[in-house]
């Protein structure tokens, strides 16, 4: 808070004194407890409060669907203390976003919106502000489903790439030529073409900078364990899911979890560095 004070940018001692003094708040936290605590907790955004201010609330944490849904209920059973326009009623949508650190930085990022499609059209204005597009998923918790979805598959998208990198390694071709195989052919994904996560073939990634930055093995474990439950709760078969999460588990209790997802190739399966090598 004092590192954005002293660059002139006004700054509050609690969430609710955030929302005092706003008329749209955007939350982006770890994981569901950290926004059940800014939201409702003491002195959260809704802490004992009938009326807001904030005509919207946009919530891009990565979080599970129910938890989004029971907070978008909470707030449209409020009140606005002052009419805005044609708003008669606070709102809420759930916008996690996809493209990283790199993403943010660049201005980037694509949003996955669920909440009421009303409040969707009047806060196109701010994501797009912020981002370089916006998808409208649905009803409220369907962002959080959408993004719960993208991170599934790309974790197995970046387990499958490490794991046949690894293996190209083993068996004496360059990470680097099978890259380049990769995205000339059907194997090209995000995973090979944009985060590629061998050390050497990719500047300005994770794997660039000894897996630091990015996004960690910690919230990509904490994504899959919310994928996981999500596949249990409507009894669907998810294998990949469970291998994908036993995987990063591991990681994370090899000392990893802060370092970049993607070093996976590293500190999982045997890879190295771009070299190629003799089988």
């Amino acid at each position: 808070m004092k590192r954005f004070s002293d660059r002139g940018i006004s700054t509050k001692e609690t969430p609710l004194k955030v929302a005092e003094s706003s008329d749209v708040i955007i939350s982006m936290l770890p994981s569901s407890s950290h926004v059940l605590a800014v939201y409702t907790g003491q002195n959260g955004l809704l802490h004992g409060q009938n009326q807001l201010r904030p005509w919207l609330y946009i919530d891009s944490s990565t979080i599970d669907p129910h938890t989004s849904r029971n907070l978008s209920m909470s707030i449209s059973q409020c009140t606005l203390t002052e009419k805005k326009g044609h708003i008669a009623s606070p709102a809420m949508l759930d916008a996690p976003v996809s493209g990283g650190v790199p993403g943010a930085a660049a201005g980037t990022l694509t949003f996955m919106v669920g909440g009421l499609e009303e409040a969707y059209l009047a806060a196109k204005p701010l994501f797009h502000a912020m981002g370089k597009s916006s998808i409208y998923c649905g009803g409220p918790g369907n962002g959080a489903a959408a993004k719960i979805c993208n991170n599934l598959a790309m974790a197995i998208s970046m387990l499958g790439v490490s794991e046949a990198l690894s293996l190209g390694q083993g068996l004496g071709i360059s990470a680097s030529t099978l890259t380049n195989i990769f995205n000339s052919s059907s194997a090209r994904c995000w995973s090979s073409d944009t985060y590629n996560p061998v050390p050497g073939v990719m500047e300005g990634i994770p794997s660039s900078r000894s897996y630091h930055g990015g996004f960690s093995s910690k919230l990509m474990a904490k994504d899959l364990m919310l994928a996981k439950a999500s596949a249990e709760e409507i009894g669907h078969k998810s294998p990949l899911t469970s291998e994908a999460l036993s995987i990063y588990m591991e990681v994370c209790k090899m000392g990893y979890e802060s370092k970049d997802f993607s070093c996976v190739f590293r500190h999982y399966y045997p890879g190295r560095d771009n070299v190629c090598s003799t089988p």
